[in-house]
């Protein structure tokens, strides 16, 4: 339930928990449900109940394996914030991330409401990274509920990028990454949606990473932007408790 990633802003993923529901717009052609479908039929115990919500107990031991530090992806293939995982499961979930304060992990949720409602019972690692997903003006709402929560790292994946956001909220944010979506049905994306994001961030200073353009053969519409790629990412240091900024070019 972990590997090597090939997603241009982690190295690696870790799935304590598969399986989810589609909530918003942005679900629509979801990977995760696709790959899930896929492993099943290969006979991959995992995800034995596909795309269905299931608890990965033996999953929490992984991440005290590895020894080199890293970037982690926490369930890639689902949501730890979903409403049918338990407040003890993701406090096993934060336990793992603590104990294991070499590597960086990401996490990644639609329901950041849910975590806020869950803040004060979770002693919050400093190396957990609490992202939520945006895709359009109409899920704003996420933004501001994750600003809220004290995370030490908080970002946004505006991914897919589905419509314009031409005023994305970004106080108290630490990073934004934007990407089209991709693979069978993949909708467009308007390259004014991009710079619009990528000028908010470079005005109020916040590291933006743009990881594609997307499209059924991502591949081949690549990540540059207007001549040149953007790595930005944010950086955090517990020596000083102060956060900088790099890139991973």
């Amino acid at each position: 339930m972990a590997q090597a990633s090939s997603i241009e802003w982690t190295n690696a993923t870790w799935n304590p928990v598969t399986g989810c529901t589609k909530i918003s717009p942005g679900c629509k052609h979801c990977y995760a449900e696709r790959m899930a479908k896929r492993l099943k039929a290969m006979g991959v115990p995992q995800y034995r109940n596909g795309f269905k919500l299931t608890l990965q107990e033996d999953a929490l031991s992984i991440p005290y394996r590895w020894k080199k530090p890293r970037l982690v992806f926490v369930n890639s293939m689902s949501d730890l914030f979903h409403k049918d995982v338990p407040l003890p499961f993701i406090k096993r979930v934060f336990r793992s991330i603590a104990d294991n304060a070499q590597h960086q992990f990401q996490v990644l949720t639609k329901r950041p409401e849910l975590a806020l409602a869950y803040a004060t019972d979770l002693d919050w690692p400093t190396n957990l990274w609490l992202g939520t997903s945006v895709e359009n003006s109409l899920v704003l709402d996420r933004v501001r509920t994750l600003a809220q929560i004290p995370a030490a790292i908080k970002f946004l994946s505006v991914e897919p990028l589905i419509g314009p956001i031409p005023r994305l909220p970004l106080k108290n944010i630490d990073w934004v990454i934007v990407g089209g979506e991709s693979g069978p049905g993949a909708r467009p994306m308007n390259a004014e949606w991009v710079t619009q994001i990528r000028d908010r961030c470079v005005k109020f200073d916040v590291p933006f990473f743009f990881k594609q353009w997307g499209g059924v053969q991502k591949k081949r519409t690549g990540r540059e932007l207007e001549g040149r790629t953007w790595d930005e990412m944010p950086e955090w240091s517990e020596a000083n408790n102060e956060q900088s900024t790099y890139a991973i070019c």
